[in-house]
């Protein structure tokens, strides 16, 4: 598979004012991609779409919304297409957790969770990906996680919601890897990105067992190259999906839940 060319392409990041978007922006900007960024923080994206075209001399347009509201999509398509500008690549990174026993979880947070990991995912992969078929050309890359891979006692919706990504990536990639577009869920581990701290879980991850949001962005890029229908920031975390793809669920539900089981209880 012959690498892929992102000179001149036009990229949407979501989630892009910090962490793995932020980075996936600067690098997309310095592989000759015009970027198109989104996520809640007007001022941040403002500010990094600045940087942008004063480092890589590339259009980078700001459009802060927040993509957890039902109509987002829609509204975030219709401002893209009042730019003028068609949507080559679309890296689908916004998303958060929540953690902690379910039953004391605000349920309002929990379905703010859904909408952006999922629902808002497949809206603006439906709203972009016929363009990029009728091309014969582009890129989808959804940001999923290792929590894709068994199930995530203290982080059940958030587990369930990255499991989603990664069954629904590899669907899209089945269907259209013939077809001049590339889909691919990137899985990345613990990642410093202020995850943990967001969600204070902090003391559940050692900094040194993090990886890099740097480390993450490249085995997307290694992982499109290839044209793979998902890839996994990391060899350790390669071999752990070993495990579990030999485990039974049950075992690996139980064996998450001693692993993660808050320390108060």
């Amino acid at each position: 598979m012959n690498s892929y060319h992102y000179l001149g392409k036009v990229a949407l990041i979501t989630g892009a004012s910090s962490g793995i978007g932020e980075v996936y922006a600067k690098e997309l900007a310095a592989r000759g991609c015009h970027v198109i960024l989104t996520a809640r923080s007007k001022d941040k994206l403002e500010a990094l779409a600045s940087e942008i075209t004063r480092t890589h001399g590339v259009q980078a347009y700001a459009l802060p919304i927040d993509l957890s509201k039902a109509e987002a999509p829609r509204l975030l398509a219709k401002s893209i297409s009042e730019l003028g500008v068609t949507v080559d690549i679309l890296i689908n990174n916004a998303g958060f957790g929540t953690t902690g026993r379910f039953e004391d979880i605000n349920p309002e947070r929990e379905q703010e969770q859904i909408m952006l990991n999922t629902a808002a995912l497949v809206e603006l992969t439906h709203l972009f990906l016929p363009g990029m078929l009728g091309r014969k050309d582009g890129v989808v890359v959804n940001v999923a996680s290792m929590a894709a891979f068994a199930p995530c006692a203290y982080l059940a919706v958030y587990g369930a919601t990255k499991a989603f990504v990664l069954s629904f990536s590899e669907a899209l990639w089945a269907e259209t890897r013939e077809r001049g577009v590339r889909v691919l869920a990137l899985c990345p581990g613990a990642t410093d990105t202020g995850f943990f701290d967001a969600v204070g879980s902090r003391d559940m991850v050692e900094n040194n067992t993090l990886s890099t949001p740097e480390k993450v962005v490249q085995a997307g890029f290694r992982g499109v190259d290839r044209n793979s229908g998902y890839i996994i920031d990391g060899r350790i975390n390669y071999m752990t999906t070993l495990i579990c793809r030999i485990l039974p669920r049950r075992s690996l539900a139980l064996i998450n839940e001693r692993n993660s089981r808050p320390k108060a209880q």
